[in-house]
């Protein structure tokens, strides 16, 4: 089995006004283009409250780096409260959403996810001497590339609510 480890978990908190549908596709287009990841929507589920809709949207994101290493970004929206209010924008009115948006996002390094080192106990203790000694600073890299990435996005997830939902 591959070896898994967590090297970002993060989140925000967005409380406001925004247009729901075009962050959605924000966050999507900047997981699959920018990032190169394959994304996958594992669940989506609306749940209608008095106060407006609940919303809750998993995302499984992956890209193989190497032969070795795949990053796997793990993301969760919740959205709570979520109500339609008219604004006005370019003098004109438009339909937005108001409620608050919770983001969270964990970056996970997979080492060996073909299990090439897995068949026999001999060749799970070579992978550990291959990680520890022979590729220490490709591991680190990889570490930093992820961490780098999965923090880019929640910094662009911020900074479009912050452009976006003052309009």
């Amino acid at each position: 089995m591959a070896e898994k480890d967590t090297i970002f978990s993060s989140a925000m908190s967005y409380g406001g006004v925004f247009k729901f549908p075009e962050f959605y596709l924000f966050c999507y287009q900047w997981l699959t283009e920018e990032l190169n990841l394959d994304l996958t929507e594992k669940a989506y589920k609306t749940t209608i409250k008095p106060n407006g809709k609940d919303v809750k949207i998993e995302w499984d994101a992956v890209r193989k780096v190497t032969d070795y290493f795949k990053f796997l970004f793990e993301i969760v929206f919740e959205i709570v409260a979520m109500s339609e209010v008219e604004v006005i924008e370019n003098g004109q009115k438009v339909k937005a959403n108001k409620g608050k948006i919770k983001l969270k996002i964990k970056g996970v390094l997979i080492k060996d996810y073909e299990g090439k080192f897995e068949k026999d106990a001999l060749r799970k203790f070579l992978r550990g001497i291959y990680e520890k000694w022979v590729i220490t600073s490709r591991v680190d890299e990889m570490e930093t590339k992820l961490f780098g990435e999965c923090d880019e996005f929640l910094n662009q997830a911020k900074a479009y609510l912050a452009l976006e939902g003052k309009r």
